[in-house]
């Protein structure tokens, strides 16, 4: 701190001592002789190259006037000249409650100075000393003063639809920053390295224009809690130390990421996991059941998933939603979806699946809080027990399927097209939540026609 007060008070100086050379120069006659011009011209010169860069480190001095001291009687005195303009930016360290928010006002200053877009007038309000009041900006004593040294913690551009290339030199320069949510911005660029950040732990960058792939700069963040990074335009492979990360919010949906989904996704701690709308592909991987005990939300739908349904689904005992619609997912619905106690939403509309739509799902309806169970665009030929009931209380949805007598389904040829193609999933009828899953660890994948006898 003292050699930054050394430096600050060596730089005003510095200023000083130039604005009082430029201002002082004695007046010479209007019209001078050919000696006095040439010193005039070397003199301006001299000044010249001396106050560039004082005046350009950005340090005010103050608004006031200078009024410069007056010629000699015996000689004519030059006309008035106004007081040279103040340098940008006319507020200086001691106009601020510390030093670390002087320099983030300098660092807002820049970024300001970036930003192309601004339809609402945000950055009006991003001047003066007073960075609380700067919408977006939110201040608190971080962890590493006891005393009151209030420092930008959080920012919120949430809707501000703001326009910048780029937010290194911004979101890198706060070093107590916690949150950083920028949702439906025009946010563009490489996003900076923030594993210098020691309370970073929220980064929302949802609905901007960021493109490439993936970006690492978030690997290194095992404090990330949240992570969203949805409607972008990032594409390629998602690495797999994404699914690493401690985070409770992992949203990469509506972006181009293309891969088999990676068996990686068993290792995410995350509750609500959403990989919706993008183009991955290959099966939804069996390592899905090793979420069971944290998983509530997870969104596959509109993707290029394939495969068969693996029996481990059944295994998500939290679970409230879980989204495959809109894939090419074929086979028939593993009977262990039975025991998802605690869904609400079930969505496999629009794949290929086909088969009988399982009694032990349609039961959910009743014995758990299944409210919604969409199978529509698919190729089931028959319901079980209790699933004609759902259809009537509007729970069910078999449209566009191949189930004889249900209204609004496909044409009997397109259900023999279909039907007559070789099928290779097997039909899983093992129930882990009747027969036990841990004891049968070692054969989750198998078929178990015992598991009827077994209170099914």
């Amino acid at each position: 701190m003292g050699s930054l007060q050394h430096n600050f008070c060596f730089s005003l100086f510095s200023v000083s001592s130039t604005l009082f050379l430029l201002l002082s120069l004695p007046c010479f006659p209007c019209n001078p002789s050919p000696e006095a011009r040439r010193l005039i011209d070397r003199q301006t010169l001299e000044v010249g190259i001396g106050s560039g860069p004082a005046i350009g480190i950005g340090i005010g001095i103050g608004g006031g006037s200078y009024t410069p001291p007056s010629s000699p009687v015996s000689e004519p005195s030059c006309p008035p000249q106004n007081p040279p303009p103040p340098p940008p930016g006319d507020l200086t360290p001691g106009d601020f409650p510390n030093l670390l928010l002087y320099e983030s006002y300098v660092v807002i200053q820049r970024f300001k100075k970036t930003i192309y877009s601004d339809p609402f007038h945000i950055t009006g309000t991003w001047v003066g000393p007073d960075i609380s009041k700067y919408r977006g900006f939110f201040l608190e004593t971080p962890p590493r003063f006891k005393n009151n040294t209030p420092a930008i913690a959080s920012v919120d551009f949430n809707g501000f639809r703001l326009g910048a290339p780029t937010l290194a030199g911004f979101l890198d320069q706060f070093p107590d920053l916690a949150l950083f949510h920028a949702n439906s911005n025009g946010f563009a660029g490489t996003l900076p390295g923030l594993t210098h950040l020691p309370y970073f732990y929220e980064l929302d960058l949802s609905n901007n224009k960021f493109a490439g792939e993936f970006p690492s700069s978030v690997l290194p963040l095992f404090n990330l809690a949240f992570l969203d990074l949805r409607f972008n335009f990032f594409a390629g492979a998602v690495p797999p130390s994404v699914f690493s990360l401690p985070v409770e919010v992992l949203f990469l949906n509506n972006n181009r990421f293309s891969q088999p989904l990676p068996s990686a996704v068993g290792r995410t701690t995350a509750p609500y996991l959403t990989l919706a709308n993008n183009d991955f592909t290959g099966a939804i991987p069996s390592s899905i059941g090793e979420t069971g005990g944290t998983l509530i939300q997870v969104l596959f739908l509109g993707n290029s998933l394939s495969g068969c349904l693996p029996a481990g689904i059944g295994r998500l005992q939290k679970a409230t939603v879980f989204d495959a619609g809109f894939n090419k997912i074929t086979g028939p619905i593993p009977l262990s979806l039975g025991c998802l106690s605690k869904v609400e939403q079930l969505n496999f509309a629009g794949n290929l699946l086909y088969g009988e739509v399982p009694a032990e799902v349609c039961r959910l309806a009743n014995r758990a809080r299944l409210l919604n169970l969409s199978l529509s665009e698919n190729y089931f030929t028959s319901l079980g027990s209790g699933c004609l009931d759902l259809l009537r209380r509007g729970i069910l949805d078999v449209r566009k399927n191949c189930i004889q007598g249900c209204a609004g389904q496909r044409s009997p040829e397109e259900c023999a097209l279909f039907l007559a193609c070789r099928k290779y999933c097997p039909a899983v009828e093992y129930v882990p939540c009747y027969s036990g899953w841990e004891s049968r660890a070692g054969n989750h994948g198998s078929s178990s026609p015992s598991a009827k006898k077994n209170g099914r």
